[in-house]
């Protein structure tokens, strides 16, 4: 009671209308809203009542429509991006500097002999594969265990349903006849292609055509030497590789000498030894004092060309690249070439990215959320996507092939993969590699940083040093590095560089919501203020209504509660009604003859009274309710 009390007294301070019906209250609310139409209803006649009835329902329709259409548009979370100019003193960029070819082919002949020599005898018996012309029957027999791991082969396809594959080093066949394989006569009928299986004489096998033999024979020789090298260890790949004060003849930054020591060596499996300037681990990075030539890096370099691996490296001069510090170089993607017996100008223009977060982009601030294991942070270096998608592609080579690729850094407990323990490696390699699902596993799986620094260059290259000074300037440059008067350098190993701020602008291109809760709220009310003419008090009213109505649901609700509990305490021993009866006589098939005792039939207990009958009667429903109102 004292509940019912309290509801009551709760709904009469809540209650604005003068009725407890739902009725009642929907006419008050229509009569003193503040938005437009409802009051129209309840006033006007039969037919425009009909007719702003129907207006009525169709703007809040079209209010409801609009409102899904831009909290659609607010949750897609868009962004726009601006750019903006500034001008300060800059961090000089970090500058990475490596040999095109990774090896001294004088310190790794011994290693590759036996490959170059099969290389060798493949290309004679591709360009004269008649017999008795090629010059193998004087040379010492070949080891063709390594060929047989990854060969090259000769595919027919004169007829291209039945291609016709041959194997190079076979003896009782050639590539064609009198003619050589590559010849003008037969050059659209063979293709050279690397044979791939998943075990040595395994017929699960696949083949990479090349449409140049040029390519074939360079893939096929990286495959092999990568097998090779990588069972040598690190220390002895760094000690046949470039070493600093061989290749940075000379350094100027500014106007401050610098030299090789200011240089930090770091091992890259693509170009060997690369020395980075300004990385800033160990050093405050370096600022540049003002934009121009005469303010950035100089350097001279020597490639010494003369002592690259023939089949590995095809091209010839220093690998660059210039990224932010302290992060990875990947020369293979973002790195420039500059040509010997030049001097490349570099001209450099900032562009600093600021990303939005979740939930306007996936991308990350350092990695952490990333849920690919960063196997270059062994470098102590900051997160990339770079970085992120080599380290999945590690990972998914070490689960699916067993071991890891030469090219990549490695988990710990993990070999790199060789044909001598893993002979199917380089099939599963290049399944791996040209898996559509992989890919996109690793591109799901991987973010972009939030901030990024990018540098745009400019380069320009001219011919150095001239015909009239190169004479002076590589007697000076061999005497300062051999201490000799003999002329050791040559225009093909010589390389200048200078790298420089062309000006102190930057550009920032920063991203910011395209939509806020500010213009959220104000399109959904100018939506409701345009279609009903109604503001954010009308939304009030509205839940006010709402209100009223759960409470007098809820006291309808104990009002029937409490009658049903009145009528159960006045008839404890009400006999069943109609209905019940029915509905036991339906369920348990009862008969009006079987209300007399059947025989056998258990005699009632004494002291018990005979059933009255007269007392199965049905009480009026508008008794019980007078009796329940009365009370």
């Amino acid at each position: 009671m004292n509940l019912k009390k309290y509801l009551v007294r709760a709904l009469h301070r809540l209650q604005k209308g003068p009725g407890y019906t739902y009725k009642e209250l929907l006419v008050w609310y229509c009569d003193n809203t503040n938005t437009h139409g409802p009051k129209r209803i309840i006033k006007e006649g039969p037919k425009k009542k009909l007719i702003w009835f129907f207006l009525t329902l169709l703007f809040a329709s079209l209010v409801f429509w609009q409102w899904g259409i831009l909290i659609n548009t607010y949750l897609s979370y868009n962004v726009t991006s601006s750019l903006s100019i500034g001008f300060k003193t800059m961090k000089f960029p970090a500058v990475t500097v490596c040999n095109a070819n990774p090896f001294k082919y004088s310190e790794v002949k011994h290693l590759l002999k036996e490959l170059d020599r099969l290389i060798e005898a493949a290309l004679e018996r591709i360009l004269q594969p008649t017999p008795g012309n090629s010059s193998d029957n004087v040379s010492p027999p070949l080891d063709l265990e390594l060929w047989n791991q990854i060969p090259l082969v000769l595919i027919d396809e004169h007829d291209k349903d039945n291609p016709v594959i041959l194997d190079i080093f076979e003896t009782n066949q050639t590539a064609g006849g009198n003619e050589t394989a590559m010849g003008s006569g037969t050059k659209k009928k063979y293709k050279l292609a690397v044979k791939l299986c998943s075990q040595q004489g395994s017929d699960n096998c696949t083949y990479r055509n090349f449409t140049s033999a040029a390519q074939a024979v360079t893939e096929w020789y990286i495959l092999q030497s990568t097998s090779i090298l990588s069972k040598v260890p690190l220390h002895e790949r760094i000690r046949m590789g470039y070493q600093a004060e061989d290749m940075i003849l000379a350094c100027l930054y500014g106007a401050e000498p610098c030299n090789y020591k200011n240089f930090t060596q770091i091992y890259h499996p693509d170009h060997g030894n690369c020395y980075i300037f300004n990385w800033g681990m160990d050093e405050e990075a370096l600022n540049s004092s003002n934009p121009g030539a005469e303010f950035g890096l100089k350097l001279i370099l020597d490639i010494s060309q003369q002592d690259y691996i023939p089949y590995l490296s095809s091209a010839a001069g220093a690998r660059l690249m210039l990224h932010q510090q302290k992060s990875f170089p990947f020369l293979k993607d973002q790195g420039i070439y500059a040509m010997a017996g030049t001097e490349t100008s570099i001209g450099v223009l900032v562009d600093e990215l600021e990303r939005m977060g979740y939930p306007y982009s996936d991308c990350t601030m350092n990695g952490s959320d990333v849920p690919v294991r960063n196997l270059y942070s062994q470098y102590n270096t900051s997160y990339s996507i770079q970085a992120c998608l080599r380290s999945c592609f590690q990972n998914h080579m070490v689960e699916i092939c067993g071991c890891g690729h030469y090219l990549f850094p490695l988990p710990e407990g993990v070999n790199y993969c060789n044909n001598e323990d893993n002979p199917g490696w380089a099939y599963c390699y290049s399944s791996l590699r040209s898996s559509i699902k992989q890919r996109q596993i690793c591109i799901d799986s991987c973010k972009e940083t939030c901030n990024d620094t990018q540098y745009k260059m400019t380069i320009s290259m001219a011919d150095w040093p001239s015909e009239a000074s190169e004479d002076w300037i590589f007697h000076i440059l061999s005497y300062e590095r051999d201490m000799s008067t003999n002329v050791t350098l040559d225009r093909n190993g010589i390389i200048k560089l200078n790298i420089y701020f062309q000006e102190y602008n930057y550009r920032t291109i920063s991203e910011s919501a395209a939509t806020t809760i500010v213009w959220l709220l104000s399109s959904l009310g100018g939506q409701f203020g345009f279609w009903m003419g109604g503001s954010v008090l009308c939304l009030i009213e509205f839940g006010e209504i709402i209100i009223d109505s759960l409470w007098i649901t809820i006291i309808h609700a104990i009002g029937w509660c409490k009658g049903l509990k009145q009528r159960r305490a006045r008839f404890p021993d009400a006999p069943p009604t109609v209905s019940e009866l029915v509905e036991a006589h339906t369920n348990l098939g009862f008969q009006p003859e079987a209300a007399v005792p059947r025989a056998g039939a258990l005699p009632p207990e004494p002291g018990t009274p005979p059933p009255n009958y007269d007392s199965l009667r049905v009480q009026p429903l508008g008794a019980l309710g007078a009796d329940s109102d009365t009370e």
